[in-house]
């Protein structure tokens, strides 16, 4: 893989992980005009965006880490450790049946078509609740079923299926919705990614171009640390419904390019 596709790669990645669009449905189209990346690599520019999130967030992760003596941080910290839990004894239930993702547009494009809607709908409805910040135990249990579901459906967007169930479940507020999104996040993506090298280890891995790896790494670090902040600036006071309308129109358009390729 050249440096170019390599920048180009590690800027959808660093865009895509955590905004609501979907970064392993960006990925999968990417392959089909700049040729086919190695797991590895997928799994380096993942690990990029995973430092990224893990920098903007490290104020709020110190201070649970260091203040377990509070029953609020305590409470805080089950709920993500029990949302992780589900989504790794699910990923490796998926895994074990042999589940692969697919690698045609067609699913990749329904898959942002009706999560686009579905975050319409959802945010319609979580706009009728009254504003809520507290992550109820719920919450925590149904986010870390949507994780793994958007594992299984490349489209589906990690970040929309669990943003929007929490808010749906009960934490209506976009900001604290998304925090805990993004917290669990991080944990469940850094296991998956020592999990997918730790496989590579074993089968000996490949030949690999370790510049252009590099380089993909630094640049999805720093597109993804740009495009997080900007996301937290942004839904202040706004909402999800462009990134909703932008995965229904990218949606129509990969099908139109499915049908007549």
């Amino acid at each position: 893989m050249d440096i170019l596709n390599s920048v180009i790669l590690g800027i959808i990645e660093g865009i895509t992980e955590f905004l609501p669009i979907s970064s392993t449905g960006h990925l999968l189209i990417a392959e089909h005009w700049l040729g086919q990346r190695s797991d590895l690599f997928n799994i380096v520019i993942q690990a990029g965006a995973i430092l990224a999130v893990t920098i903007v967030y490290w104020r709020r992760i110190w201070s649970l880490a260091f203040g377990l003596h509070l029953p609020e941080n305590r409470a805080y910290v089950g709920k993500l450790l029990l949302a992780f839990l589900i989504t790794a004894a699910l990923g490796l239930i998926a895994k074990k049946l042999g589940f692969k993702l697919p690698e045609t547009l067609q699913p990749v494009a329904w898959a942002l078509i009706i999560g686009g809607l579905w975050m319409l709908v959802a945010e319609w409805l979580a706009a009728k609740q009254p504003d809520r910040t507290e992550v109820t135990w719920l919450v925590a249990i149904l986010v870390g079923i949507a994780q793994i579901v958007a594992g299984i459906f490349p489209g589906t967007s990690r970040s929309a299926a669990t943003i929007f169930i929490a808010m749906l479940a009960g934490t209506s507020n976009r900001a604290a919705a998304t925090e805990f999104a993004f917290l669990v996040g991080i944990p469940t993506m850094y296991a998956a990614s020592a999990y997918e090298l730790y496989g590579q280890w074993k089968t000996g891995g490949g030949n690999e171009d370790w510049g252009a790896l590099g380089i993909a790494f630094v640049v999805s670090t720093i597109t993804a640390f740009i495009a997080v902040k900007w996301l937290l600036n942004y839904i202040r006071s706004n909402r999800f419904t462009a990134f909703a309308i932008y995965r229904i129109l990218f949606g129509l358009v990969l099908l139109g390019v499915a049908m007549f390729a």
